[in-house]
């Protein structure tokens, strides 16, 4: 029975507990996006009551796997926070690296994510603080935060580039990832020059079509790995002077005919575990190894003394480490876009799908049905 006698709790007490809940519920919220830190904001009752929930399409992870766990879901969003711009995705790039985050080759801070490193969109909302951009500007970027397979994006004001008005979204979101890689990789890791002679594994991938038509600019002899007959032509239209279509011939050997047994200056290998071995025997003394991606698989371990016989030079780099600064972010985006717009690199988006069938995408690009880009439209 009800103690008649019992002090009841005031309608004040009740409100408080009511928002003190509210409170607690809203700062257990998961933030599905995971495209930016999360914001906690404090409110009342009466605003959560009055809170407007903004969903969004975007692939999500929920355990890793093969190309089947890409999931396409309802996603929350929010308004952008101090330094944020929100970005409305026309293109998005996909790449090798997003493979590997999806399969743990790469881990992830959280689970589940959604993937991605590149893409391109028109800036829908400005936080407090964001200066130098603008709504309906067209911005690109590339290497993080990850994120980017949704339909729309909060990111960091100066992760973001201004995309030129002569340069598609579409055009844009296939190269900034692999035309940064190629940037640095034939500029920084190693310098080509005239007179070298460099072999560049997968000719006709993503970033290998763009370092073969770079380092032909920039007067160095190019040799090139395909598998087919059809990417052979490819590579020879981007710039080989050799191609060799290493399921058909030995590519050691073929690139010790080609160099009169001198080997190369510098290999670029983005294949890893099924070509690492041969491309450390295709260098000349104090030649370097750039292994700068893994479609194969990890390379086995080796003893460090396997490099002294020649005094080769290995390197693992990420372009992550080569646009830290805002500074080398902008001259490194800068370059590219000069070059496609001087004709110096011509872009192959040879596929496209929806973002909705990144699954089918993901399982054509690990099974080498794709070459040139690859885009995902929203």
């Amino acid at each position: 029975m009800l103690n008649p006698t019992a002090k009841r709790p005031s309608s004040h007490t009740n409100q408080s507990v009511r928002e003190r809940l509210i409170k607690e519920e809203i700062f257990q919220m998961d933030n599905y996006c995971h495209t930016a830190p999360v914001v906690l904001v404090t409110v009342t009752a009466r605003a959560a009551a009055t809170r407007t929930i903004e969903m969004v399409k975007a692939i999500r992870v929920r355990e890793l796997g093969g190309p089947e766990v890409l999931k396409w879901e309802d996603v929350e969003t929010r308004e952008p926070g101090q330094g944020e711009i929100r970005v409305k995705n026309k293109a998005i790039g996909l790449n090798f690296i997003d493979v590997y985050f999806r399969k743990g080759v790469y881990k992830t801070s959280t689970m589940p994510f959604t993937p991605g490193m590149e893409a391109v969109g028109e800036v829908i909302a400005l936080g407090p603080g964001v200066t130098d951009r603008k709504v309906g500007e067209v911005v690109g970027y590339a290497g993080g935060p990850m994120g980017s397979y949704t339909e729309e994006q909060i990111l960091p004001a100066n992760k973001v580039v201004p995309v030129p008005p002569s340069i598609s979204p579409t055009i844009a979101a296939s190269v900034m990832l692999k035309g940064m890689t190629a940037q640095f990789l034939l500029h920084r890791c190693f310098k080509v020059e005239p007179g070298h002679t460099i072999l560049v594994q997968a000719a006709a991938g993503g970033v290998g079509s763009l370092l073969c038509q770079r380092a032909n600019a920039l007067g160095a002899t190019v040799i090139g790995t395909v598998s087919t007959k059809e990417k052979a032509a490819q590579a020879k239209d981007d710039g080989c002077h050799h191609v060799i279509i290493y399921k058909e011939e030995d590519f050691v050997a073929r690139v010790n005919e080609i160099t009169s047994g001198n080997g190369v200056d510098v290999v670029y290998d983005s294949v890893g575990k099924d070509t690492f071995q041969g491309s450390l025997a295709c260098l000349k003394t104090r030649g370097y190894m750039v292994s700068f991606g893994q479609s194969s698989g990890t390379p086995d371990p080796f003893p460090l003394s396997v490099l002294a016989p020649k005094s080769l030079f290995l390197t693992r780099p990420s372009l992550m480490q080569y646009t830290a600064t805002r500074d080398e972010l902008l001259e490194t985006a800068g370059d590219v876009f000069a070059n496609i717009a001087s004709g110096v690199l011509h872009v192959r988006v040879n596929h496209t799908y929806p973002l909705s069938q990144a699954a089918q995408a993901h399982a054509d690009l690990e099974s080498r049905k794709t070459s040139g880009s690859v885009v995902l439209l929203p």
